[in-house]
């Protein structure tokens, strides 16, 4: 009896998967879904995209479908059926149209601990606002009159403690965080940036984890550790308010969001947690990595040294740079483009249908999430010429075959109504940071390091290296 209990119920849940599966075909034909593949019910096919991208193949989980299904497919990730863009034409679709047919949505890690102020996931007239504030504390005007001399005197600063063997992810890290805290609330490097650092990469290392503390140790931690930032910058946040009623303004971007008036401290402080994340990780990585191709590509190396040296000799040892000395950089910038077009820190952005949208053929169904790969259109022979290969002089010649064949397909900062803030910031803080390695330093690596892509971009084993004064009396 027990036996035909089990048979039973083993053909029913037979019957449930066969169903499930027969039903989803025929709704693919009916709503003309992109083609592609759901996966496994419930699971998908997350499991599929985590072990893709521990390998050293930048893009496998894309590739893979493109190959099969085209530059637009179906998949089910992270919970969710989801639609991925690997066809420029369709991301600047999405893009543009945010807020119109797209709302911003990502996994519930992310959005838990930026917390919902945070710009990421702020919307509609908000967002807009928040969006040109943030803007005018990191355009071209502002870092030249107010923020380039922290950003020179910071990187010299950090430098002149390196010594030997030195894990250059760790150090990258230092630099952008506390050139991060020192543009948003004014403070300079201390213990209490460190401490609050050291949370951050707690914040950090949650991000793409199961939203549940009772499955996740790492998101348990996570969660903890975005408490303690929340409570040390809302404590922040209350002096100065206190201060800003008395008189004493500072012109930082607290500074600015307490005149704006209409926050909350909590709103006010999760709108910092977001910022210092965009600031600290994105920034540190793209040094890293710079530093890592161009350590693998000698010809480039020597001439960005060649352009920095010239920039020094212009000048006495201790005069710090200028804006005239960012802008006479064009090698460097160069460089830049390609480390952000190789390495894609962010390798797309996820949205959500807010209707049925009708794109290329295909249906995208209401309330289905869409994911626009930049990585995929930035690695795609068909739109860089050896598209997987580090080659900073292809930009010097864009209109060949070489470079970018359209602006469309170059979008590192995303695009649309939430285009990267601060995007001029971190190429001014990269270049500023190349500049001080190059003519202060020689380095090797001290042992092999890979990138990996997840559950970010990053080097395996933060890049050390042995680093060197180019002048040993002169750095004393």
């Amino acid at each position: 009896m027990a036996d035909l209990v089990d048979n039973m119920f083993l053909c029913v849940i037979i019957s449930v998967v066969i169903f499930y599966f027969i039903f989803r075909s025929s709704r693919f034909r009916r709503l003309r879904l992109p083609p592609g593949s759901l996966g496994l019910p419930f699971v998908g096919e997350t499991l599929q995209l985590i072990a893709a991208y521990k390998t050293e193949n930048p893009e496998p989980f894309i590739d893979e479908r493109v190959n099969r299904f085209g530059s637009i497919f179906t998949t089910h990730v992270f919970g969710e059926p989801t639609v991925f863009s690997a066809d420029p034409e369709t991301n600047r679709f999405i893009l543009q149209n945010e807020g119109k047919l797209f709302d911003c949505s990502y996994p519930g890690s992310i959005s838990n601990l930026l917390g919902k102020h945070s710009l990421l996931l702020m919307k509609g007239s908000l967002h807009k606002r928040m969006h040109s504030l943030t803007v005018s504390f990191a355009n071209s005007s502002i870092i030249k009159d107010h923020l380039l001399v922290d950003i020179d005197r910071l990187v010299r600063l950090n430098m002149d403690s390196w010594t030997d063997r030195v894990l250059l992810m760790e150090e990258a890290k230092k630099i952008t965080f506390e050139l991060t805290v020192k543009q948003l609330m004014s403070f300079d490097p201390g213990e209490w940036t460190e401490s609050l650092r050291k949370e951050y990469v707690l914040v950090i290392e949650g991000f793409f984890t199961v939203p549940l503390r009772i499955f996740s140790a790492t998101y348990r931690r996570a969660i903890q550790a975005r408490t303690k930032v929340a409570e040390a910058l809302s404590f922040i946040v209350r002096e100065r308010r206190k201060e800003s009623e008395s008189g004493d303004r500072k012109s930082d971007m607290l500074g600015a969001l307490l005149a704006e008036g209409g926050f909350s401290d909590d709103e006010i402080a999760d709108f910092l947690v977001a910022l210092l994340v965009a600031g600290y990780e994105t920034t540190s990585t793209i040094m890293t990595l710079a530093v890592k191709f161009l350590t693998e590509t000698p010809l480039a190396l020597a001439q960005l040294k060649e352009e920095h040296e010239g920039i020094r000799a212009r000048k006495k040892k201790e005069d710090g740079l200028e804006w005239s000395d960012y802008k006479s950089m064009p090698f460097t910038q160069c460089v830049v483009n390609e480390t952000l077009r190789v390495a894609n820190i962010t390798s797309g952005v996820f949205r959500r249908a807010m209707t049925d949208i009708d794109i290329k053929g295909y249906t995208i169904p209401k309330g289905w999430r869409v994911f626009a790969s930049f990585r995929a259109v930035h690695l795609d022979h068909d739109h860089f010429k050896d598209a997987r290969t580090f080659n900073p002089w292809r930009w010097q010649e864009q209109s060949n075959s070489g470079g970018a064949s359209s602006g469309n397909v170059f979008t590192p900062f995303g695009g649309g109504p939430r285009l990267c803030p601060g995007y001029e910031l971190a190429r001014v803080e990269l270049s500023v940071f190349l500049h001080h390695l190059v003519t202060r330093f020689s380095w090797v690596p001290a042992e092999k390091d890979k990138v990996v892509f997840f559950p970010t971009t990053r080097t395996q084993k933060r890049y050390p290296i042995i680093v060197k004064p180019l002048n040993v009396e002169e750095e004393k």
